[in-house]
């Protein structure tokens, strides 16, 4: 008798196996059939592969920025040597006992070519002047540091330049520090109008 039920057993437990070949058993979702199971593992590729691909484009761009900009702050330091042109050439023709010197204008002159050629070297390397006077204040481009009185301007246009600001390509490399133009306050006109009556 006992041996007729182990018998009996058998073969629902074969019963049993045949159905488990049918589903496979996963952490996700335990009864998965292998079409499903298939299709699931086909995304889990598909995105796979989108990440890395994704991946490989963000390191293009990297390597490309690194070759293109990868000079930014050694160019953002030079901006001081042409600076500094400037103010010496400003200094030098202000300097009261310069003037009488005979030797100033081949010395100025001097200054200048030097002045030229950091420039020319800035232009090859996609370095530009940002030409901001009389321009409307664009705050991606300049830095106000002032607003100026001037009646023959329009409202929020650069009627200063303090320093000149570049950019290197598209990006900024430095902002133009600026003077923008504003229009006279009622209370400032109305004081200089009673001045000038006086």
């Amino acid at each position: 008798m006992e041996k007729e039920e182990n018998q009996n057993s058998q073969p629902e437990d074969n019963n049993d196996i045949k159905e488990n070949k049918d589903t496979v058993k996963t952490p996700e979702n335990k009864d998965l059939k292998p079409e499903d199971k298939i299709k699931e593992l086909e995304d889990k590729l598909a995105r796979a592969y989108a990440e890395i691909e994704n991946q490989r484009r963000r390191f293009e761009k990297e390597i490309k920025d690194a070759f293109e900009f990868g000079s930014f702050n050694f160019a953002k330091e030079s901006l001081a040597i042409l600076d500094n042109l400037d103010r010496a050439k400003i200094a030098i023709q202000s300097d009261e006992i310069l003037k009488s010197n005979k030797d100033l204008d081949k010395f100025l002159n001097n200054l200048s070519i030097i002045e030229k050629d950091l420039i020319s070297i800035f232009e090859k390397n996609r370095i530009i002047k940002i030409e901001a006077k009389g321009k409307k204040f664009d705050p991606n481009l300049h830095q106000a540091m002032t607003e100026i009185e001037d009646e023959k301007s329009d409202e929020g246009t650069v009627v200063q330049v303090i320093q000149s600001g570049y950019m290197m390509g598209e990006r900024l490399l430095r902002p133009a520090l600026v003077g923008v133009a504003k229009r006279k306050n009622s209370k400032n006109a109305e004081k200089e109008e009673k001045k000038e009556e006086k």
